[in-house]
């Protein structure tokens, strides 16, 4: 066999990703139910940047901050990216003002989960999947599977079985099924994640880092990928490098709205998936567009495939495991922050609206004089959604789907 020799920045570079932040493979879970009304939960993973996103160029503070100038300027009541004479969108998601125009579209600002201060993307992600209170004593089950686990006559959808295990969001006892387009163009198998570990072993934190990698991707059970075995080093990372690059090359994204909607015009009536690339620690003016495209797509084509009436029973939630710094950083992005937007759209929705309890920006309201200050719980919508959409008990939210939460004064997102 040859003999293996790989440094961790040539495993890395054949990988083509950032480990912490973004899994290996995009599975898409599914759940059928009695019930008319559907939901799609879409998780960002890496942190989106909610200030750049949504912008509050009516805040005085925003505009004084470090690096932010140039977006408070894209703002104003005269931009074709002005929302209310206080937020403007943007740019890269102008095509989806015809939906905030019709009442498709709304946001939730300032906004985050319970996380706080550590800003690891694993945590973070883990606790806004389980939709728990707290990192320690984390549920091992996902708030989406709790809600089926709830509601009497759920099934589970024909599995087109390609991808790996369910998403945190969707595991539990309640069955639901797995699908993807890109299994296996990121995966490892058990050798190579050895490999990884045995590169890795000289550099604690880069090593915790690869190990919260895995187990978001959930690759190295069973996984379908680069078998080591009687490969040279070349060989492998040969291989892992022409799977980032097809991964790479993008559409995927379209391609899992196309297929949701479908199962959603039959009898799935929660679909849920996530998009990577919004760990914007630098030249975010650039690396946001990528991400932000990338979203625009997935909301136009699943109203367009879902088609008039089941859009019209649709909800569509974007959520990120946190915010990020209100300051930009010295290389034009920024850092693992707090408070954060969720995205929401759907025929269901009673949109053009910017919900929030705003906090202000200057340096007093800042969390810790560096974040936006979070003003609300993403659970508390989420909360409301369900119990909108499917008719779910308060007290039930609070307790069993959301334990812990207290759901606040109804927001009203629903037409």
């Amino acid at each position: 066999m040859a003999k293996l020799t790989l440094s961790r920045r040539s495993f890395l570079h054949g990988l083509g990703c950032s480990v912490a932040a973004s899994p290996f493979l995009t599975p898409v879970t599914f759940a059928s139910g009695n019930w008319d009304n559907r939901l799609v939960v879409i998780i960002l993973r890496g942190g989106m940047d909610g200030l750049d996103v949504v912008r509050p160029y009516g805040d005085s503070g925003f505009s004084s901050l470090r690096g932010r100038a140039a977006q408070a300027e894209m703002g104003g009541k005269d931009s074709p990216q002005d929302l209310d004479g206080f937020f403007a969108l943007h740019p890269a998601l102008s095509g989806l003002m015809p939906l905030w125009q019709a009442g498709e579209l709304g946001f939730a600002h300032a906004v985050s989960t319970p996380y706080r201060d550590k800003r690891s993307h694993f945590d973070g992600q883990d606790l806004l999947e389980a939709g728990s209170a707290a990192v320690s004593g984390i549920a091992r089950d996902g708030w989406l599977n709790r809600l089926l686990q709830s509601y009497a006559g759920t099934t589970s959808e024909t599995a087109y079985a390609v991808g790996r295990g369910d998403m945190l969001l969707m595991k539990g006892a309640a069955e639901v099924a797995n699908w993807s387009p890109d299994a296996g163009l990121y995966g490892l198998s058990e050798q190579g994640a050895r490999l990884a570990e045995h590169v890795m072993q000289s550099d604690p934190l880069f090593a915790e880092a690869f190990a919260e990698a895995t187990v978001l991707s959930d690759e190295t059970d069973g996984a379908e990928g680069i078998g080591m075995s009687g490969e040279s080093a070349d060989e492998a990372m040969g291989m892992m490098s022409t799977n980032a690059a097809k991964a790479g090359k993008g559409g995927g994204h379209k391609q899992i709205a196309q297929f949701a909607a479908g199962k959603l015009r039959q009898d799935s009536r929660i679909a849920a998936f996530s998009l990577n690339g919004w760990d914007t620690h630098a030249k975010q003016d650039r690396a946001l567009l990528r991400p932000l495209n990338r979203l625009g797509d997935v909301v136009s084509t699943l109203k367009n495939e879902l088609g008039t009436e089941v859009w019209g029973k649709t909800a569509v939630v974007a959520m990120t495991e946190f915010g990020r710094t209100a300051k930009l950083n010295g290389n034009g992005g920024s850092d693992h922050g707090t408070g954060g937007l969720m995205v929401m759209s759907g025929g269901a929705l009673r949109g053009k609206r910017v919900w929030t309890d705003w906090p202000g920006l200057d340096e007093a309201s800042l969390y810790q004089r560096r974040d936006l200050m979070p003003t609300r719980d993403v659970r508390a919508y989420s909360g409301w959604l369900m119990r909108e959409l499917f008719g779910f008990d308060k007290r039930l939210l609070e307790t069993t789907i959301f334990p812990g939460l207290e759901l606040g004064n109804d927001p009203g997102l629903l037409a």
